[in-house]
């Protein structure tokens, strides 16, 4: 069994107060009732004076984030272990682990070091093709296909320069879509913007009429409530529904410019991230493999953290494994 690790700062106990606004001994109290079995109901209305006279909705509060912290604690202290026993765990990157305050931002970090199967990524590198990638992202002004040539090598698998330009491209979209701080930039942006839409799929309308509700819907994320997250997920895993995660691009002056070539906000992002400026040659052929990283379906699925629709929806997790 791994031992929970206390990540740096103030004791949870204390973290509790400050967010309730309340004393930290109240929560003391109200968390040594909460272990010893006490429901809150009983703690509200039987143990006011041991709480301070906490009511029923901060207790309930309290409850939740109690949870979640532990929570939080007991998986960094997994994270830490996996990539201890990986030989990859220095002082920065612990440090990072330890500061790290939510579970999107935990797994965030943990991305690029969690096991996993072996990617396109994985593949490209072992065909040689990581000096080219980093070339390319090193100086986009290049000429792609020139660059690759020298790469073209049938005997392990890259057969042309295209080849060798596909297997680049896996290599940053790998690495873009594993920069925490970037994943986490774009998460944000993901949630503000971006929407969740649901259609029928051809031939189900009748089997699956008890989804009719959601059989031509869109919804943003900032407006979704947690059962119509769960109805959708469970009529697309009964294959009445098609879920479609809408980033919902568009300019502080509009919607974003379809012109050939012209990047979109997201890669525009991306691209400033990684010194590209308006580079874009290398990130609009990424930027569906990024997107998707961010709001996977699978994300949707993970259970909430801090309760309600932000962290329900999952939009901030990268999984856990």
């Amino acid at each position: 069994m791994t031992t929970p690790v206390q990540a740096s700062g103030p004791p949870l106990s204390r973290k509790i107060a400050e967010e309730l606004g309340v004393r930290e001994g109240q929560v003391v109290s109200a968390v040594e009732l909460l272990d010893g079995g006490a429901t809150v109901p009983f703690i509200a209305r039987y143990r006011k004076e041991a709480t301070g006279t906490l009511d029923d909705a901060q207790l309930r509060k309290l409850e939740e984030r109690l949870r979640y912290l532990r929570e939080l604690e007991e998986r960094r202290a997994v994270v830490l272990e996996s990539i201890r026993s990986q030989g990859k765990l220095d002082g920065v990157l612990e440090a990072q682990i330890m500061a790290a305050d939510s579970k999107a931002r935990l797994e965030d970090i943990y991305l690029p070091y969690k096991p996993r199967r072996r990617t396109r990524a994985q593949i490209a590198r072992e065909a040689g093709l990581g000096p080219l990638a980093e070339g390319l992202l090193a100086d986009p002004g290049r000429d792609p296909h020139q660059a690759a040539v020298p790469y073209v090598d049938a005997a392990r698998g890259v057969a042309d320069a295209a080849a060798a330009l596909d297997g680049a491209r896996a290599i940053l979209a790998e690495r873009f879509a594993e920069d925490a701080d970037l994943i986490g930039s774009l998460r944000e942006r993901m949630w503000s913007r971006g929407r969740l839409v649901s259609r029928v799929r051809d031939g189900q309308q009748e089997a699956g009429a008890k989804f009719a509700d959601y059989f031509e819907f869109a919804e943003p994320f900032t407006r979704l409530p947690s059962h119509r997250i769960l109805a959708m997920l469970r009529g697309e895993k009964e294959e009445f529904l098609d879920l479609e995660l809408d980033p919902g691009e568009v300019t502080p002056d509009g919607p974003a410019s379809s012109e050939p070539g012209e990047l979109s906000d997201y890669e525009t992002q991306i691209a400033g991230h990684f010194g590209l400026a308006d580079q874009g040659r290398l990130i609009g052929a990424e930027r569906m493999h990024i997107l998707n990283a961010l709001g996977s379906k699978a994300a949707l699925e993970q259970s909430g953290g801090d309760g309600g629709g932000r962290d329900g929806l999952q939009l901030v997790t990268g999984g856990v494994a």
